[in-house]
């Protein structure tokens, strides 16, 4: 009883968590949209105008929600420093704390069902665990020194370097984790490194900026440049750490032979597509950018398309099919899951009746024989031949 109250708790914090968390990313990502497209859509005061005079690099017209606005940018700072000045940096922060809370809720607290998969690595849960958190570090680490490296002076070849580290990252911990939790802890890299940013360059830039204001002294630009960059890497790791973020729900990428090359080939789309957008904001059109974005997404769904599974001899056996079930899936997928960890049973999905298992025979086909997706991690040892049981089983009209 006790087990089943502190697995139910865990899934109410998992539940509350995750929706903060994407309380929030809408927020942060959000300000970063605004931002990116504000700072190029931005246009330069007439000559002699008081704005000029007032040190006003770019500004812009705007209607919105039934009131005109009129957002301005400095080419380094104001004369002088307003009472008031709003900083955008909880969203970001709220950000982060919620997912690395999910993390730790979903996975690191979990690590022999979620993270640890015997068929790609035999992992103790805290090998996995470390590995887990050593890769936010290493990756935030690598990240910053390449940016204060003269590597970091060169936008387009950097951006390059970058992303063929974040591919080998995710060939990495394909090699160690379930592809679920390889995805996850790619994203949460990405995360952590767009969070550090704020933390540790754009933020801190800014307050520089506003002491040397505050000691009536000129801010220095350098600051303002740094911040701009990084905030620019923000917004375009938005789309490829959204894609993980939902990628948990699509076996057929993240369990794919080679899921590595599926999601390079997926974070590769989402920079192309915003890249297309940041252009259009600065009024260049460019649709070569979401023309490849696409071609390369629908590349993806025919390379990794699932096959039928080989069929074993002899007719299909519901009795067979019924016993694997029960014995591979009915510990998670019942209305009293028996695994560690799980309350409920995931996705509301239910296996511990005939009329169940006749009720949700398609989606045991897909993931159970097509993607191989589950049980999660192969936890429970179901084999190749129990998958063409029900394979068998399902074609023959699942009687």
């Amino acid at each position: 009883m006790e087990a089943f109250l502190l697995n139910y708790a865990v899934e109410w914090a998992n539940l509350l968590v995750r929706w903060l968390h994407l309380i929030t990313g809408i927020a942060w990502i959000g300000a970063s949209f605004y931002f990116v497209w504000l700072d190029n859509s931005l246009r330069p005061p007439k000559p002699g105008s008081d704005i000029e005079k007032a040190g006003v690099a770019g500004e812009l017209w705007a209607v919105h929600g039934g009131g005109f606005y009129n957002p301005q940018k400095y080419l380094v700072a104001p004369k002088q420093l307003p009472d008031e000045l709003h900083w955008f940096k909880w969203e970001a922060y709220t950000t982060w704390l919620s997912g690395f809370a999910l993390l730790c809720i979903v996975y690191w607290l979990n690590p022999s069902a979620m993270m640890i998969d015997k068929s790609v690595a035999d992992l103790a849960p805290w090998q996995a665990v470390a590995i887990g958190a050593g890769a936010l570090v290493v990756g935030w680490t690598v990240y910053d020194l390449l940016c204060r490296s003269p590597l970091g002076q060169h936008d387009g070849l950097f951006g390059i370097v970058i992303y063929l580290l974040l591919v080998a990252a995710a060939y990495g911990l394909s090699h160690v984790f379930g592809g679920r939790a390889a995805y996850l802890h790619v994203g949460a890299m990405i995360g952590t490194i767009m969070v550090a940013n704020v933390l540790m360059v754009i933020i801190p830039g800014q307050r520089k900026m506003v002491e040397a204001m505050k000691a009536r002294l000129t801010p220095d630009p350098i600051y303002g440049k740094r911040g701009k960059q990084r905030s620019v890497h923000n917004n375009y790791f938005t789309l490829p750490v959204l894609f993980i973020m939902i990628s948990n729900h699509y076996a057929m990428t993240y369990n794919h032979r080679y899921n590595w090359a599926v999601l390079a080939a997926i974070m590769a789309a989402g920079v192309l597509i915003r890249h297309f957008f940041n252009l259009k904001h600065k009024g260049r059109i460019a649709w070569q950018y979401p023309a490849a974005g696409v071609a390369i997404l629908f590349g993806v769904a025919v390379a990794i398309a699932p096959k039928p599974a080989a069929a074993p001899a002899g007719a299909a056996d519901f009795g067979k099919v019924q016993a694997v079930i029960a014995q591979r899936c009915v510990a998670c997928h019942s209305a009293h899951p028996t695994q560690p960890g799980f309350a409920t049973a995931p996705a509301g999905v239910m296996l511990d009746s005939e009329a169940l298992i006749r009720q949700h025979a398609a989606r045991i086909y897909q993931q159970a024989v097509q993607l191989k997706a589950m049980p999660i991690g192969n936890l429970t040892g179901m084999t190749d031949e129990e998958r063409a049981v029900i394979g068998a089983w399902y074609e023959g009209g699942a009687k």
